[in-house]
């Protein structure tokens, strides 16, 4: 694939970012408040040295899951405010994607100069399953620019008009943050460091089986939490009460384990866990051992002695890749497991140890418990792109940027081939 170092003088080309600026939002009385910013500050980079070569750069991105039609509140405007804090300079917004207000901003670009587009999503085309349907919103995002980037690495495993059709349409580029992405995963897939452990959890065993499976023939050590660590507690015989538990799952499961067994991969799960009468802050919990969870009580958490475990695990490790939060870290009572696992991988960093955190909200859990981005090796933009190249699937936003010389990856190994996978979290009940 191409690099934006290969595209020339770019001096006065009109320049299409597609860029993942796909942030939490919270409305409050003093209007639009960006929770975490760090999806802007990564893309930030690609967009400034565009601008700094004198490129007039057209940022496009998308904002939550609107219907296909503008709605206020997914609005990228609070994104464009912030992304010109970070640049250093004014970044027009233009309040239509392809209309006469996005043609307009386009044509008053100067030389250096930086529009943000409305979200990609209130177009209806964006996200179309076929070809057709996506043809005409393709061409117009096309004729706005000479020169396509392609930075959103969080979108790369969609076939959507701004990542995979505008592509076919205009010359192209990876950005730098897609290539820092791929190169990343490159060495988590392609004889890592050892050991090597990866963190998986996360609300659904079902959303991690590709890449369960393929860690099987590569990993040392695949240490379990979140909401999924429930199935595999089921499939051991265990109580797991009102926890989340995918009971279609648990026969699979229980292969995996066995299949392990097998195959030398060391499976840790926790030895304790936090329970609670119901899902909230203020429920009463307590910890229990993991063959001890009542029938009327639910598991948000792992427990101390399983942070402690999971921590030990982790300390000779010369490579971890960890995707998704221990516990329900949104609330007090059920952050700790994740803080201590944030712990170790930032411990092991220090070390000299390679360490990623797999994006969505494994990445939002380390900043809002007050870690820094700097504690680890690599924070992942892409929670599903991560996985889907891990587990070996081809993602057509990087095979549509594809050339004969390429000499990076499109996609992960495939399963058996000696894949790294991605992980999540214990107790809490969302995934990256």
């Amino acid at each position: 694939m191409k690099t934006i170092g290969d595209l020339g003088d770019l001096r006065g080309k009109r320049v299409l970012v597609r860029s993942d600026l796909n942030v939490p939002l919270e409305q409050t009385d003093q209007g639009t408040t960006i929770t975490d910013d760090g999806r802007i500050r990564a893309s930030a980079p690609t967009i400034k040295m565009l601008s700094e070569m004198g490129a007039r750069v057209i940022v496009c991105a998308h904002l939550g899951r609107p219907k296909g039609e503008p709605d206020p509140k997914y609005s990228l405007a609070p994104v464009a405010r912030r992304l010109g804090d970070l640049l250093g300079t004014p970044v027009t917004f233009a309040e239509d994607t392809v209309g006469e207000r996005a043609k307009a901003a386009v044509e008053a670009l100067e030389d250096g100069g930086v529009v943000l587009l409305e979200n990609l999503r209130f177009n209806a085309g964006e996200t179309a399953k076929t070809d057709a349907d996506r043809a005409e919103f393709a061409e117009a995002l096309a004729s706005l620019a000479d020169i396509f980037v392609s930075d959103g690495f969080g979108v790369v495993h969609r076939a959507q008009a701004s990542v995979y059709d505008v592509a076919r349409l205009l010359p192209h580029a990876t950005g730098g943050l897609v290539e820092a992405e791929v190169n990343v995963l490159r060495r988590l897939t392609r004889d890592p460091e050892r050991p090597y452990a990866v963190v998986l959890g996360g609300a659904k065993v079902s959303d991690k089986l590709g890449v369960i499976g393929n860690l099987l023939g590569t990993a040392d050590r695949l240490l379990i939490g979140g909401g999924m660590v429930f199935t595999f507690l089921a499939a051991k015989g265990l109580e797991v009460g009102r926890s989340l538990l995918e009971s279609d799952q648990v026969d699979t499961v229980r292969g995996y384990l066995e299949r392990a067994e097998q195959e030398g991969v060391e499976i840790v799960l926790p030895v304790d866990i936090v329970v609670a009468d119901d899902f909230s802050a203020d429920a009463a919990h307590d910890v229990v051992a993991v063959d001890a969870i009542p029938a009327d009580r639910m598991g948000l958490d792992i427990g101390p002695q399983s942070a402690a475990l999971f921590a030990s695990k982790l300390a000779d490790c010369r490579t971890v890749f960890w995707n998704g939060p221990m516990g329900a870290f949104e609330m007090e009572p059920f952050a700790a497991g994740t803080k201590a696992l944030a712990q170790a991988l930032a411990d092991v960093t220090s070390d000299g140890a390679l360490t990623v955190v797999g994006g969505g909200d494994s990445a939002a859990a380390v900043r809002q418990l007050g870690f820094a981005d700097t504690d680890f090796g690599h924070i992942s933009t892409g929670g599903g792109a991560s996985l889907e190249y891990l587990e070996g699937t081809e993602l057509p936003g990087l095979t549509v940027l594809d050339d004969d010389d390429d000499d990076i990856s499109v996609s992960g190994p495939v399963s058996g081939s000696g894949s790294t996978s991605d992980g999540a979290a214990a107790g809490s009940g969302a995934s990256d």
